[in-house]
């Protein structure tokens, strides 16, 4: 029984070498925050870290899958800001109706890029640059370029600025939810295989049978419906509908996803390792707003992004070096 269970983890981890550099940096820059900065480990700093980052996980889940077909999406930046602004607008109505009609926004627009993508065969990178251009253009005329507030007089703020049971945010516990749904879909479903398979060659996929076209569909439209919730918990969290957000989230969701270890060209990844790359990406900026706060250096918002860029390529560096280094080694009978 032993001797089966170590080689049972020993393939686990041989067949996750693709992941293991986001979960080392992850950790140590954790362990560095812990023993440099004394407030680094407070609730209060943890809850806050996690309730902003709630919206980038969230695109990148979507991202994620998208990428993993081999397809790309472009367009969640935007998508988010469009439903933001949409939910703002439902919120004299409640949660009840703000909350699942920016969703249902963002599905929307996701709809059409599955349609432009699968129907009109148009490539994944131009469809979503032109939804990107449309979601945004569509933000701003339905806001006359201008924030929306959310009604302050219906619960709809509750969302993105109380805990349930005052324990823990609502934002963290709806993402859970998200990352325990998408990781069971790609784990335990034939849909995620098929995900998978479509990566690995979209011809051997339809070849073998799989409904291709169904599963494209439906990474795009749960790609805008993860951007259209990110909007959601925007436009509560923040007190407005903000039409001109969502600038650059485009590429944290792509950063957080290779750093992850999904390959770009599809095929493989983790929903787990592409969350810890989107908690990395994030924990720069926070160590680096600490060390400001300690004097020690004084950087600005620039330079922040310069440093976040060399992490982000060292990273990447490390894995492809797991990756090769695994790769050379002779399987084991």
């Amino acid at each position: 029984m032993l001797n089966e269970s170590t080689f049972d983890l020993r393939r686990y981890i041989q067949g996750n070498t693709h992941s293991l550099g986001v979960w080392v940096a992850l950790f140590a820059l954790i362990a560095f925050g812990l023993l440099r900065y004394e407030n680094f480990g407070t609730v209060y700093n943890i809850e806050s870290f996690l309730n902003y980052n709630s919206m980038f996980i969230l695109i990148s889940i979507g991202m994620c899958l998208v990428i993993m077909t081999g397809g790309i999406d472009l367009s969640v930046g935007y998508v988010a800001a469009f439903s933001s602004v949409v939910a703002a607008y439902l919120s004299p109505y409640g949660i009840e109706v703000a909350l699942p009609g920016g969703v249902l926004a963002g599905a929307a627009l996701g709809s059409i890029n599955a349609f432009t993508i699968i129907v009109m065969r148009i490539p994944p990178f131009i469809a979503t640059l032109a939804m990107m251009l449309g979601a945004k253009g569509g933000a701003l005329v339905l806001s006359g370029a201008q924030t929306v507030s959310i009604d302050w007089g219906s619960n709809f703020s509750q969302l993105g600025m109380t805990k349930a049971l005052d324990v823990v945010p609502w934002t963290i516990l709806i993402v859970l939810g998200v990352i325990v749904l998408a990781w069971i879909l790609l784990e335990h479903t034939n849909l995620g295989r098929t995900i998978l398979a479509i990566g690995g060659s979209e011809d051997a996929s339809m070849l073998m049978g799989l409904n291709v076209k169904a599963a494209k569909a439906f990474v795009y439209i749960f790609s805008g419906a993860c951007a259209g919730l990110a909007g959601v918990f925007l436009a509560s969290g923040f007190g407005a509908g903000q039409p001109l957000e969502g600038v650059g989230w485009e590429l944290s969701a792509i950063a957080s996803v290779v750093v992850g270890g999904t390959l770009l060209s599809g095929g493989l990844g983790s929903i787990p390792a592409t969350v810890a790359g989107a908690l990395l990406l994030g924990l720069i900026f926070n160590i680096l707003n600490f060390e400001n706060g300690k004097g020690t250096i004084s950087l600005s918002a620039y330079w922040q992004l310069v440093i976040r860029g060399a992490f982000l390529f060292l990273v990447i560096f490390l894995q492809s070096r797991i990756l090769n280094r695994s790769a050379s080694k002779p399987a084991s009978a």
